[in-house]
């Protein structure tokens, strides 16, 4: 059986770092990097980007070495990715932050309001349907993360917890600041505002929930196959038929509920932060579907039906 060579080169410096003889050609991207953390165990796999071009796209470590477009002497560029951190941790710490900062707001500890408010109780309806609400989409979101998600990649860059928690834990600590505020004023048109708006929440989180489950069943656990989305027997997940993340057309559908519900000014512009870099998701998914799917459906929009 012929073997590889395979020839490890700095991407940035053009160095050469690790030079791997007798390769299988059946080896895996994800091979070669574990025989590489051998060689530099400072780089340990989930830091590595290795790829044909110094410039170029990271190879996939399901990628076999004898059916990439090299010879049997292969030149590989590496970059360090940084120190990586998993999804399920920086998933948990950035979900589990606004759920207990916001009761901080809700209860009305010490320091935030004033002495004479301290552990006092609002007597608005709408501002503990707010805290039920709030409370009740991040245990959602923590047992998802636990239990439903199936993540196609372990990790992610360390300085992302960092990004993700200072845009949650802040937009939370600002939203829950003056929803709980003892002068917060109720919604203008009263309790059929926040019927209205109260439904369209339950409605959205249900809905995302279902896409949640459509999408898990859709990716056998342990496997990164990619399948095309479809509807099924579940109502909530008939929004596959128009959009291809209906996912976050129920997320954004949530907040907008929870703005009107409130009728604060955080919410509103935590929303509309939280619409921008979902469309920018939903546009780049759509985009690998259309890319990998010759039969994808053409109706199909990233994330409003007929418009976006």
């Amino acid at each position: 059986m012929k073997h590889y060579e395979v020839e490890i080169l700095d991407a940035k410096t053009r160095e050469k770092l690790c030079f791997l003889d007798k390769v299988e050609p059946q080896a895996t991207i994800a091979e070669i990097k574990n025989l590489f953390t051998k060689t530099h165990p400072q780089w340990y796999p989930a830091r590595q980007s290795l790829r044909l071009d110094p410039k170029g796209k990271s190879l996939k470590d399901e990628d076999v070495l004898q059916k990439l477009p090299v010879g049997t002497t292969a030149t590989l560029f590496f970059r360090d990715l940084g120190a990586q951190i998993s999804w399920v941790t920086v998933f948990l710490t950035e979900y589990a932050g606004p759920l207990f900062i916001y009761l901080l707001f809700y209860f009305r500890v010490p320091f935030i309001y004033g002495h004479k408010y301290d552990f006092t109780s609002s007597r608005h309806t709408v501002v503990h349907l707010a805290c039920i609400c709030h409370s009740s989409h991040y245990v959602k979101r923590l047992l998802e993360t636990l239990f439903v998600h199936r993540f196609s990649h372990g990790t992610m860059p360390l300085r992302n917890i960092f990004k993700n928690c200072t845009y949650y834990w802040g937009f939370a600590a600002w939203m829950a600041y003056y929803i709980n505020h003892p002068l917060y004023t109720p919604p203008t048109y009263g309790a059929q505002q926040v019927k209205l708006a109260l439904t369209i929440f339950v409605i959205c989180q249900l809905g995302n929930f279902s896409i949640h489950m459509a999408l898990r069943d859709l990716r056998p656990a342990g496997s990164k196959t990619r399948k095309i989305p479809y509807p099924t027997k579940n109502p909530f997940t008939w929004l596959f038929l128009l959009v291809s993340c209906p996912n976050y057309t129920y997320e954004v559908g949530s907040w907008i509920g929870f703005a009107i519900m409130t009728q604060c000014v955080p919410v509103a512009l935590f929303s509309l932060v939280g619409f921008t870099q979902m469309t920018i998701w939903a546009k780049g998914k759509h985009r690998s579907y259309l890319k990998e799917f010759r039969d994808y459906p053409p109706l199909r929009m990233p994330i409003i039906p007929f418009l976006l």
